[in-house]
């Protein structure tokens, strides 16, 4: 073989690794990690509410269905809460993560609650599907809302990460009125929790990423620049922010909680996040747990502390002078 065969032979094999890299990149994107009850139980965790003890030996009582949104069955888990005059607190999980991943929040959340539900979001935990990387997901959340018919004036929207972001985008376009929202490490743009999950596990993503994104967005939102917050067909970009800022707009009030450790979802993030929701009287509100990672918010004593004293006393700020109205039966104005 020549010299200018050999070159060849190499550029064709570089040219077919970098495409498969590419591709690998994007099918990790869309089909991320499973974690179901058999995942819990290998790990010695609560598979499923019933065996959260903190709060008795039979747990709590809970429900399981699944509702149909987008043509696939999403699976979802109903929590009878311990306060009948709280809110109904609807979960929604991060990338990589599932309903599964409610249950060390549940404790305390179902303290302050009469509802909470949690679900699996599409491609992950045990619901079918593709995941989509937030761009199409508030529907899905939307779909449940309205299966479950809550008091949209006792209604809370909780999110991590991408569920943070879907639970945002939801109100932003004013396809649900919650009492409010609660936001655990939210992001602005899709590329920034991508590259610093790929980095952090080993994973190549300067070459490969910013392309598989790219073709991620034009398949998702028909936008090249969709990673980067791009318009996507001409609705408004993706970026965090500028939904929260409609938060402000309909006076809908955002709590953002998120760890000063955080190496997936910067806290710069969240932090203009909050201060967008703050803007022109709105209420944004950011608290930043002292030594809080990404996924240790609620599963590291110190930071679990933080969190429920943030949460409830927020929830007393925003609701408390409802409390008496709900447990008469009457709607609040």
């Amino acid at each position: 073989m020549d010299a200018l065969g050999l070159l060849l032979t190499l550029a064709l094999g570089l040219a077919i690794a970098y495409i498969a890299s590419v591709a690998y990149c994007a099918w990790v994107l869309t089909h991320p990690p499973r974690r179901n009850y058999a995942w819990a139980v290998a790990r010695n965790l609560p598979g499923d509410p019933s065996e959260i003890r903190s709060v008795g030996p039979a747990g709590l009582t809970f429900e399981t269905w699944t509702f149909e949104s987008r043509g696939t069955h999403l699976q979802v888990w109903d929590i009878t809460g311990l306060d009948p005059s709280g809110p109904t607190i609807v979960f929604t999980h991060g990338w990589g993560d599932s309903r599964v991943v409610a249950l060390p929040r549940l404790a305390e959340l179902a303290r302050l609650a009469s509802r909470v539900v949690a679900w699996d979001l599409p491609g992950h935990g045990e619901s079918p599907g593709l995941c989509k990387l937030g761009a199409h997901e508030a529907a899905d959340l939307v779909r449940l809302v309205e299966r479950i018919a809550a008091d949209p004036q006792r209604l809370i929207l909780a999110g991590s990460s991408l569920g943070a972001g879907v639970s945002i985008e939801a109100v932003g376009k004013d396809l649900i009125h919650p009492r409010g929202v609660i936001a655990e490490a939210p992001y602005r743009v899709p590329i920034v929790p991508a590259r610093n999950v790929m980095r952090n596990a080993g994973l190549p993503w300067r070459a490969n990423l910013p392309v598989a994104q790219s073709l991620l967005g034009l398949w998702f939102a028909r936008d090249l620049r969709w990673p980067w917050g791009g318009r996507g067909g001409g609705r408004l970009p993706f970026d965090r922010r500028l939904w929260a800022a409609r938060l402000a707009q309909r006076a809908v009030p955002l709590l953002v909680l998120h760890g000063d450790r955080d190496n997936v979802c910067p806290l710069d993030d969240g932090r203009a996040i909050a201060d967008v929701a703050r803007e022109n009287g709105g209420r944004g509100q950011l608290v930043i747990i002292d030594g809080g990672e990404h996924n240790n918010l609620w599963t590291q004593d110190s930071s679990r502390t933080q969190c429920v004293a943030a949460v409830s006393g927020w929830l007393v700020e925003i609701a408390g002078a409802q409390v008496a109205t709900w447990q008469s039966g009457k709607v609040p104005e």
